[in-house]
């Protein structure tokens, strides 16, 4: 991913600040949007694309710390790099315990900064990408029908088809054609393969109505 392809959000109070950070990320060839407040952050909606937060800590109203773990709670999932002037073990300890990719006192070394950002933009790129992938194999398990769902079940917990077919009542040559049709639907062309995708799926769930 290049820098274009991403955008950096910068929320600080302080307008120095914020020029400063502009003209840094900008020279690294980041895309950069600047807030003067989380509230001014809140309100903008186009967080499309791969990208960064940017947060001062300590900030009038809603302070960064609070700013991101109302975050978190939404499901905004942004990576962050808080910045602060008078930060302390505990703040750091709470901001990381957060999530934080990292955590930099003010004032910064250029190069600390471009690496605190170029780490949580990769974070975000893995998280989409991971995300996607888990968009796919649900799309795919859609399907299924209730019968190829049910013998998946056996199979990606190792059992021979015979056993399956003990398991579920069915002859063994139809637990076959089960079998070989959820394979070519969910574009597994192996046992491992399956195996994998019911991993995602056990850990991400499909919730909405099928």
């Amino acid at each position: 991913m290049t820098p274009v392809d991403a955008t950096v959000y910068v929320v600080d109070d302080d307008v120095s600040v914020r020029r400063g950070l502009d003209r840094l990320l900008r020279s690294a060839g980041h895309r950069v949007v600047t807030f003067g407040s989380a509230r001014e952050f809140l309100e903008h909606r186009d967080i499309v694309r791969p990208s960064c937060l940017v947060l001062d800590i300590r900030m009038p109203g809603q302070n960064g710390l609070d700013l991101h773990e109302s975050l978190v709670a939404a499901g905004r999932d942004i990576p962050v790099v808080f910045i602060t002037g008078n930060g302390d073990i505990p703040m750091a300890v709470r901001a990381m315990k957060a999530g934080a990719v990292d955590f930099l006192a003010k004032p910064f070394r250029d190069q600390d900064m471009l690496d605190a950002v170029a780490a949580a933009l990769e974070r975000d790129r893995i998280r989409r990408r991971d995300l996607q992938e888990v968009r796919r194999v649900q799309d795919l398990y859609r399907r299924l029908t209730p019968r190829e769902r049910q013998v998946m079940d056996h199979v990606a917990a190792g059992l021979m088809n015979k056993q399956i077919a003990g398991e579920i009542g069915l002859s063994e040559i139809t637990v076959k054609i089960h079998r070989s049709n959820l394979m070519r639907k969910l574009e597994a062309r192996t046992v491992a393969e399956l195996v994998r995708i019911a991993a995602i799926l056990r850990a991400h769930p499909i919730r909405d109505p099928i």
